[in-house]
């Protein structure tokens, strides 16, 4: 399997280098040169398969010459052996053809895990045969932060700066990402937004005289294994409820795109989703887009979801690349608009095609707190203020009278206990593995938007562990 650019100016690589790299050399992200299909005999054969068995499946046409099966088998069984609930990623019912899919019994709490306590193992495998070692630079908005420190802590072939907006996170978000004192490990409280900090991880990648010296990669969704791992709930989600034979919808609460993106992904491989429903809070640049087909970025609203606080949503281009025919030019030309204008005008034959496949509703904090107590009031089920958004969503997509609808839960509501105790009255309690967490001593440093100082503090800190 080889991987192309999303903006076409960089070379193919493999699995492996794809997975180390992150960002491609032109700015772009990877994607698969051709998509695995899988036929309907192909999905019917998942059924009864454990979840690590269904992620051996989904996944083994990625990597295809860079691990043999028996390297990915035991990845994933180390992978989701731990994970607090047998079946992984449970569904529940909340109403007739309304389900739910809890994302948040790893290691932290959120869907992050799903993907980043496979991509912290890849790593560790891919480094190991390369005799390489590399500095992880990733900007997180909440939770991808955590799971990717929790999955890379204490590994001697990484070192990992995670970036978050500072006083723009959850208190339990920041506190499991600055408790965790490993000498691999620094957080930056960066002022401004996640955009920008997503913006400052950009910038380093893009200088290559400081990428090749530091030999940086990335955690975030930019990075293709990340989505890749992603897909796997999908067809989880796809084949308890009967697929192939049976169609199915999902809403996504959506900031960076990448989780919704993978659903994408899953359906160019054969699973029959029909709609993937996008839930935005106020800061809505996505609904806006398939409502109307132009991108244009407003500035960042703090709110009671701050993950989904994104008005830069960087798996987006995966999108554009495939419903542009793969012409990479037209990519790089589109992005570069957006980023000298704050717009771009999408061409109106790629977005009715997306058109087809997506659509968005938004919710304001008030809506969003009395979703989380209507959800309360008629099923007893507590969601945070993310997942509640996707639920909310769904019941408002047209696909929801049409087929099986799955709302994606994709944190634990003990990670946002101020929201939901001001939805519900009652604040969740943290599970007992991170009981002591407010207790815990925290370590990170404050840094202002500026790429030369992110750069001198990298350079610094790989320096002294590399020493």
């Amino acid at each position: 399997m080889k991987y192309v650019s999303t903006r076409g100016a960089a070379p193919a690589l493999d699995f492996d280098d794809v997975l180390l790299a992150g960002l491609a050399r032109d700015g772009g992200l990877y994607l698969p040169e051709s998509w695995p299909v899988f036929s309907a005999a192909d999905i019917r054969a998942m059924r009864g398969l454990s979840y690590a068995e269904l992620a051996v499946r989904v996944m083994r046409p990625f990597v295809e010459g860079c691990l043999t099966e028996a390297e990915l088998t035991r990845l994933c069984a180390e992978s989701y052996g731990a994970f607090a609930h047998p079946a992984v990623a449970p569904l529940k019912q909340l109403g007739h053809n309304q389900w739910v899919m809890e994302l948040f019994h790893g290691p932290t709490l959120a869907f992050k895990d799903y993907a980043l306590q496979l991509v912290g193992r890849l790593f560790d495998h891919v480094l190991k045969k390369k005799g390489q070692k590399v500095t992880i630079v990733g900007a997180t908005s909440g939770d991808t932060g955590s799971a990717a420190i929790e999955a890379c802590r204490d590994r001697a072939a990484v070192d990992i700066v995670i970036l978050h907006p500072h006083g723009r996170v959850s208190e339990v978000q920041r506190r499991q990402m600055t408790t965790v004192l490993s000498s691999n490990v620094r957080n930056v409280a960066v002022d401004g937004t996640f955009d920008d900090c997503q913006d400052l991880v950009k910038a380093l990648f893009n200088d290559a005289a400081f990428r090749d010296e530091m030999n940086l990669s990335a955690v975030n969704s930019i990075n293709w294994a990340r989505v890749m791992a992603q897909i796997v709930y999908y067809f989880a989600a796809g084949v308890a409820l009967g697929a192939p034979d049976v169609p199915m919808s999902f809403s996504v609460p959506t900031g960076n795109f990448g989780n919704v993106f993978a659903g994408y992904a899953a359906k160019l491989m054969g699973l029959p989703v029909e709609k993937l429903i996008i839930g935005s809070n106020t800061n809505d640049i996505l609904t806006r887009f398939f409502e109307g087909g132009v991108m244009k970025a407003d500035g960042v609203v703090p709110t009671l979801s701050p993950s989904m606080d994104i008005q830069v949503s960087s798996n987006f281009e995966r999108l554009m690349f495939l419903a542009l025919g793969g012409d990479g030019a037209a990519v790089a030309k589109l992005m570069d608009d957006f980023r000298k204008n704050g717009a771009m005008v999408m061409p109106q034959g790629a977005w009715t095609a997306m058109r087809e496949v997506f659509e968005g509703y938004r919710f304001d904090d008030e809506a969003t707190l009395a979703a989380m107590r209507s959800l309360k009031r008629s099923t007893g089920e507590t969601l945070d203020p993310h997942s509640v958004i996707g639920v909310a969503a769904a019941l408002k997509g047209h696909a929801a009278r049409d087929c099986s609808m799955v709302a994606l839960a994709t944190a634990h509501p003990a990670k946002f206990p101020d929201a939901v105790e001001k939805a519900t009255g009652i604040r969740p309690g943290l599970p007992p593995h991170m009981a002591d967490l407010f207790e815990r001593t925290e370590r990170l440093d404050r840094m202002g938007n500026d790429a030369d100082l992110l750069k001198q503090y990298v350079r610094a800190f790989a320096r002294r562990e590399n020493a």
